[in-house]
């Protein structure tokens, strides 16, 4: 007998469909996270000999922004090598599943949720309610200003877009944070992030 669909269990995982040229690191366990990101760094400096400091500090960084992002609640980092001519397209996608802590939860109102973070919200930022195949979700698309790396005392943009999905049956989210550093074309790498986002589907 099929029990009645708001007393139907959680999902036991997700899909998502990410264009080719990502590269997924597993957060947990730590073992399989050190795996990953030495096949990356591998893949990256394959018949690359003579660069050892810049190899091993592509390592260390890499290392250092995936163990945060495991202490953060991440299980999933992905990384975008995709390639148009010559230039790599720099974003990221980090996949952290939160579960409500407190006793007795109960599922957050999405309108509650868009509320809070449009009050939280840093930079410029832009909150609303979407319909996604996997159900409704709050989408915050931001631009936050970062210190630029080349020149000291200027600064630019990255663009972030979160999707904050709540997992059926339960009062837990799953978290999508899309990140990249590529103002100029905010639009298509937005347009790109909720392809991305609008691909999840629950699985068993």
């Amino acid at each position: 007998m099929t029990p009645p669909e708001d007393t139907a269990p959680p999902p036991g995982d997700y899909r998502l469909l990410l264009p080719e040229g990502w590269f997924r690191i597993l957060l947990d366990p730590p073992d399989q996270r050190d795996k990953a990101v030495a096949a990356l760094v591998e893949r990256q400096f394959h018949g690359i000999d003579n660069a050892p400091h810049l190899k091993e500090d592509f390592r260390k960084d890499l290392r250092r922004r995936a163990t945060k992002a495991a202490r953060s609640g991440g299980i999933e980092l992905y990384l975008s090598l995709q390639e148009v001519g010559p230039i790599t397209i720099p974003a990221s996608l980090l996949v952290t599943f939160a579960p409500l802590r407190h006793p007795n939860p109960q599922p957050l109102p999405l309108e509650a949720l868009a509320d809070a973070l449009s009050t939280d919200a840093e930079g410029e930022a832009t909150v609303s309610i979407e319909e996604l195949p996997s159900g409704s979700a709050v989408r915050v698309r931001r631009l936050t200003r970062q210190p630029d790396e080349e020149a000291t005392g200027h600064a630019h943009n990255s663009v972030s877009v979160e999707y904050h999905l709540p997992v059926p049956g339960s009062a837990a989210f799953l978290l999508l944070t899309f990140s990249t550093p590529l103002e100029p074309i905010a639009d298509a790498m937005a347009g790109l992030f909720d392809a991305i986002a609008g691909s999840l589907a629950w699985t068993e």
